[in-house]
């Protein structure tokens, strides 16, 4: 090997070993920040991994199962009458502006349009009773029409519903 070769050499040599200090330095200088870095606590960290875990249903069998039930499906119906649509208005049209129109002015569905009396003769014979009960309960036709429960909106009361069929029925006297 001639000089130049091993002075080469000797200059790589020493560069990798620095190199290889340096490493080990920022590694252990990383180490020591890391250990006296504050751990982040988040209370509500517990909360959050129990519900994650929690299975997603659950089985219920006997009485006591069939009153678990029944006090689930009051909660959901408590839950739904205390969220009352559009402020709570009664007046029919407002409702029909709504959500009525979307299916009652173009025919959606079957629907009878807004105002058509020959659409509406047949039902309006049926009496507003059943009408009101189709718009609450829902309804599917024999010839294919279908009218949501409640208009598709289970936040409605029974006198904004009623309200609504009585101004939709009026507009095709």
């Amino acid at each position: 090997m001639s000089k130049s070769d091993q002075s080469v050499l000797r200059q790589f040599s020493i560069m990798i070993g620095g190199l290889v200090v340096l490493t080990v330095v920022l590694i252990l200088a990383a180490l020591a920040i890391h250990e006296h870095e504050p751990k982040e606590t988040n209370p509500n960290q517990p909360a959050r991994v129990a519900a994650r875990l929690a299975p997603d249903g659950a089985v219920y069998a006997g009485n006591t199962g069939r009153a678990a039930m029944q006090a689930a499906a009051d909660a959901a119906a408590k839950a739904a009458a205390s969220q009352v649509a559009y402020g709570g208005t009664t007046d029919g049209k407002a409702i029909y502006d709504h959500l009525c129109t979307s299916c009652h002015a173009s025919g959606v569905a079957g629907a009878p349009k807004t105002g058509d009396k020959a659409m509406w003769g047949p039902r309006l014979a049926q009496g507003i009773d059943t009408l009101v009960k189709h718009a609450i309960d829902g309804y599917h036709g024999p010839d294919g029409n279908f009218m949501p429960p409640k208009g598709g909106n289970p936040a409605l009361t029974t006198e904004q519903v009623t309200n609504a069929v009585h101004w939709l029925t009026d507009q095709a006297k």
